[in-house]
């Protein structure tokens, strides 16, 4: 879990940078339209789009683009349709790389992705390849200075939360799919707040790395999150937090 961790961090710090240039804001947009698409534009009645809205104002966007994005989705105003791809590849170092996207165009997107795979020094793999070793989990973070180890403990695990642990100057709260809403309404009513609350893919083991390896592995899922149909990128590598500091 730890090569998710530290990654999930630097991605934290690198959104701001993202939503400077507009790549955030587009990627999640287009996340917005195709939860509303699939599960209606009603956020109370649909937790995929509840929390793509909250991503959303975590990053700052304008409440008039998380309505377009919705009725868009709806079918209110026009709007492009996009098909949720999923890649599966290797890094350098055989670090296990997952690759989600949205598409309005899929051999543009696979040509793009297989394109970054092999200049970054990686492989695109066939489907199977690599998904079994991750696990879908909520994964949250709480800032140490906003609560006490022992509330976050006490809340989180009351709500199903199934592990806890200490990186840098944050909480990190790994949960099951079932107990994710739970454990976030638990954590807002108990006034704790979050950092950031995402679902993602956990690895269930790692591929320590070091050196160039790991400077070219970094670099292979950072060209690939920048690629404007890549959503989110998951590896399983093991860093050194040193070398990820740089």
């Amino acid at each position: 879990m730890s090569g998710h961790s530290k990654w999930a961090s630097i991605k934290h710090k690198k959104g701001a940078l993202d939503a400077k240039r507009g790549k955030l804001f587009t990627k999640i947009i287009r996340e917005i339209t195709v939860a509303a698409r699939a599960g209606g534009g009603n956020p109370d009645m649909n937790p995929t789009l509840r929390l793509a809205i909250s991503k959303a104002k975590a990053a700052n966007m304008p409440a008039d683009n998380i309505e377009r994005g919705i009725k868009k989705g709806t079918g209110e105003l026009p709007g492009v349709s996009y098909e949720e791809v999923t890649y599966e590849g290797y890094g350098p170092g055989g670090v296990a790389v997952l690759v989600e996207a949205l598409t309005d165009n899929k051999n543009r997107t696979t040509a793009d992705v297989r394109g970054i795979f092999t200049k970054k020094g990686g492989n695109l793999a066939g489907a199977g390849s690599v998904n079994w070793i991750f696990g879908k989990k909520g994964f949250m973070t709480i800032l140490k200075s906003d609560a006490s180890e022992d509330k976050v403990m006490e809340v989180a695990l009351e709500n199903g939360a199934e592990d806890i642990s200490e990186s840098g100057d944050v909480f990190e709260i790994t949960i099951p799919i079932s107990d994710f809403e739970k454990v976030k309404s638990a954590l807002a009513a108990n006034n704790i707040k979050t950092q950031s609350a995402e679902l993602t893919m956990i690895p269930t083991s790692s591929v320590a790395l070091d050196g160039d390896k790991a400077k070219k592995a970094l670099e292979l899922v950072d060209a690939l999150e920048d690629s404007d149909d890549v959503q989110n990128v998951y590896a399983n590598f093991d860093i050194p937090d040193d070398l990820l500091d740089r």
